[in-house]
């Protein structure tokens, strides 16, 4: 396949080159130029580049996570200028381990969404997983290790079960997943049996998991280190292998540059979160798992599968996947981040009771996903969606709550900036569609 390089001065022959056949039999029309996919163009350097490649994703819908970024910012200074201890060390850190729980049941959300579909019993499950282990450690004297991995293989279990169901079956998935809501809950309040509640072991294994900060401040800048450090070496050496492949590459001023402004955020939190009690130990369990299932999407061929089924889940079953086998496993991975997003909310809360999973734990799930940019269509999205939206929930949360606000407006405003972020997807697709990225 022969390169499409972007000259320095061709603005106007990127819009031709971006312009669908028009007829509607696939032919192209006179003097058309068919479209070509702008990942095979060769950005010019410089800040040149950059806006005129910011111009070309704006006008092609690729809008990626800069209205969440745009959002978030604009969100902490409101509530900074109604209240000055907003985006104070001890603020920032104790929202920092909020968003920890329902953040890793949204990662299972993300995966369900690549798919195009839903999983409502997540809320459900991760009460049901956080009562199987407070039954089997604390009422029943089970090792704690073992506990956990038992609650860990119950989400696992559930969420197969559902996948079963809408993989073999045919059942809906939000049939299927709206039934185990109900199920679920009814087993968890059946697990917990009459006292309802069943406090936890400060000190023990899981209710360290949200109570233990690393007080020595080189935790946190050596995470940082450690992030920048290994950010770097993967865009490196893959600009490295792109180029030997004789494929566009970044170049090495622009890494260099993404490299410097990650540093910043990530030293700048690190800095920050050693202003109050060290870096949380439930905020590194949940960046390290986001690296990992970051990795297993984007450098696997499993994760290309995913987003295959979520693009056109025909055209994937005709390339020879396992569509039937991934959906049940992307399912069980729903079942088991909702088991462990369960663990670490009774560790917060340092129990295990009737409550468990109720409420908007759902509904926060779901919208931080969507709010961080996962598409509810399906096909696009990240787990680092989780994330950015749980940044977005967690700090209205606790704006408001600072504030005096009442729940009530909470929600409508959280409701209202779900609504946005559907909107601000469905016509980012629309967009693609009409430059030809469909």
């Amino acid at each position: 396949m022969s390169e499409t390089k972007l000259s320095k001065n061709s603005e106007n022959s990127e819009d031709a080159r971006n312009t669908a056949p028009a007829s509607g039999n696939g032919a192209a029309a006179a003097g058309a130029t068919p479209a070509v996919d702008p990942r095979l163009l060769v950005r010019e350097e410089g800040l040149a580049g950059y806006w005129t490649d910011f111009k070309r994703k704006m006008r092609t819908g690729e809008l990626g996570s800069v209205p969440v970024v745009v959002g978030l910012i604009l969100i902490w200074a409101i509530f900074q200028m109604q209240d000055s201890a907003f985006l104070s060390a001890e603020n920032l850190s104790n929202l920092s381990v909020y968003i920890v729980g329902t953040g890793l049941i949204s990662v299972g959300i993300v995966f369900v969404l690549l798919l195009g579909e839903i999983d409502l019993s997540v809320g459900s499950v991760s009460g049901l997983a956080s009562a199987v282990f407070a039954v089997l450690a604390v009422n029943n004297g089970v090792n704690e290790w073992l506990a956990v991995v038992l609650a860990l293989l119950t989400g696992a279990m559930v969420g197969a079960f559902h996948g079963y169901f809408f993989a073999k079956i045919g059942v809906p998935a939000f049939v299927v997943t709206l039934a185990g809501l109900l199920a679920w809950n009814g087993l968890m309040l059946r697990v917990l049996g009459t006292d309802g509640t069943i406090n936890l072991d400060r000190d023990g294994l899981v209710g360290t998991l949200s109570n233990h900060y690393f007080t020595d401040i080189a935790v946190a800048y050596g995470t940082a280190a450690v992030a920048v450090g290994v950010f770097f070496a993967v865009q490196f050496l893959g600009a490295r292998r792109r180029t030997a492949a004789g494929i566009p590459a970044r170049p090495v001023s622009e890494i260099a540059v993404r490299t410097a402004v990650l540093a910043l955020l990530a030293f700048g939190a690190a800095h920050m979160l050693n202003q109050y009690r060290g870096m949380p130990l439930a905020l590194l369990i949940f960046l390290v798992v986001l690296v990992a299932l970051d990795f297993v999407l984007k450098r696997t061929s499993y994760g290309r599968k995913v987003f295959a089924l979520g693009g056109n889940t025909e055209a994937a079953r005709r390339a020879g996947i396992n569509v039937e086998l991934v959906r049940i496993s992307v399912f069980s991975i729903a079942g088991t981040m909702a088991a462990f997003g369960g663990l670490m909310i009774a560790s917060r809360i340092l129990a295990a009771n009737q409550g468990a999973g109720s409420g908007n734990l759902l509904m926060e799930a779901i919208a931080a996903a969507v709010i961080g940019g996962t598409s509810l269509f399906g096909g696009r999205g990240s787990v680092w969606s989780a994330l950015l939206g749980m940044l977005v929930i967690g700090s209205i949360a606790n704006g408001m709550a600072l504030l005096g606000i009442a729940a009530a407006v909470q929600y409508m405003i959280t409701g209202a900036v779900l609504l946005a972020a559907v909107v601000i997807d469905s016509v980012s697709r629309r967009t693609q569609r009409s430059a030809g990225r469909s």
